[in-house]
């Protein structure tokens, strides 16, 4: 569903953040970037510190409710940046206040929640974002391009790895963390802009097949999952996820292997193209080099970009890349896995609605 936007661009775009955690700094360092066309002016944040800490940096007024904080701002748009379990009614609560939302990865732990933050905003006539910056890196969009143009042929195998680590002292840094209300485990959480691409990238899935499990970590989740994937194209496929990996992280990568390509991006966090082969060169191919890049940081460098977007759909200048629906793209791979994995099966989508 496409909404009607009264464009913005006689002004900066003003924005609000709430959840003032780790995540909100890609968050404030994307818009400063755009500080021409966007602001900061209001944050909100139940933690004190965190709070004092926002409002430092960006000189933002400060908030400690959000229903408060919807009471008085002008904002045109109010970013999510919450644990995953509150997104739902506070998504929900914006969009009835009349504003725009951006919110991060994942949109909502549980399948109808997600759903109804969708009809939610449909009713209120807002747009909703949903944050997948990964997408951006410039690693992706040349694979992206490779897919689209059709250079691979017919796809035989897509294979996904992400053997990351995350210690107990992670988990037990605040209360939410690894438990299922509120958080999710590793696919949901960390790995959940790389189940993303089996969509984004493979296609439309036909069924999953998964396993997860808690080895290591005293948590409610998993902290290890295994995923076998066919597409409705034929290609099969696999995700490995583990937050076991010692004693740092070691791989995110994605490998897609056709009848007329090759192609691995990985390093930590698909931030190398490893390898690239075609049958037929193509100008992308002088590229390759140059996208690949050094990182300290899985979260990628495409907070930027992907502000582009959000601040061009409120100006009117472009649709929004990642909508509410196409958020609900991937929550639904990762419900299906989940349901798999609990009752050790085989789960066809679409899901039933």
């Amino acid at each position: 569903m496409t909404v009607a936007i009264q464009p913005i661009t006689d002004r900066r775009q003003r924005f609000a953040l709430v959840g003032c955690g780790r995540i909100s700094a890609n968050h404030f360092a994307a818009l400063e970037a755009h500080g021409n066309r966007a602001e900061i002016v209001d944050v909100c944040d139940t933690d004190p510190a965190a709070l004092a800490k926002a409002v430092e940096r960006t000189g933002a007024r400060g908030h400690a409710s959000l229903t408060e904080m919807l009471k008085t701002t002008d904002a045109d748009a109010v970013i999510v940046t919450t644990p995953s379990g509150l997104h739902p009614a506070q998504v929900i609560e914006i969009a009835q206040s009349g504003r725009h939302i951006v919110s991060e990865k994942p949109m909502a732990t549980r399948w109808r929640d997600g759903l109804r933050m969708v009809e939610a905003c449909d009713r209120a006539g807002v747009q909703l974002f949903i944050v997948k910056q990964n997408r951006r890196n410039a690693t992706l969009q040349l694979l992206k391009r490779a897919v689209e143009g059709g250079r691979f042929g017919r796809i035989y195998m897509v294979a996904i790895n992400v053997f990351w680590t995350r210690p107990q002292d992670y988990y037990d840094s605040a209360a939410w963390r690894g438990t299922w209300e509120f958080d999710g485990g590793a696919l949901m959480n960390q790995a959940s802009h790389y189940v993303d691409l089996l969509d984004w990238l493979g296609g439309p899935i036909e069924s999953i097949h998964a396993y997860t499990a808690t080895l290591a970590r005293n948590i409610e989740v998993e902290d290890t999952a295994a995923l076998n994937v066919r597409w409705r194209s034929g290609a099969l496929g696999s995700m490995n996820v583990t937050m076991l990996t010692y004693p740092k992280n070691l791989e995110g990568s994605i490998t897609i292997l056709g009848e007329k390509g090759s192609v691995k991006v990985g390093g930590v966090a698909l931030n190398k193209i490893e390898n690239w082969e075609f049958d037929t060169p193509h100008p992308d191919d002088g590229e390759v080099a140059a996208a690949s890049y050094d990182t300290g940081s899985v979260y990628g460098f495409g907070h930027q970009l992907y502000y582009d977007n959000v601040i061009g759909t409120l100006a009117g200048d472009c649709d929004a890349a990642t909508d509410g629906r196409e958020g609900l793209r991937s929550l639904e791979v990762l419900i299906a896995a989940y349901l798999s994995a609990r009752d050790g099966k085989r789960v066809s989508l679409p899901l039933d609605y």
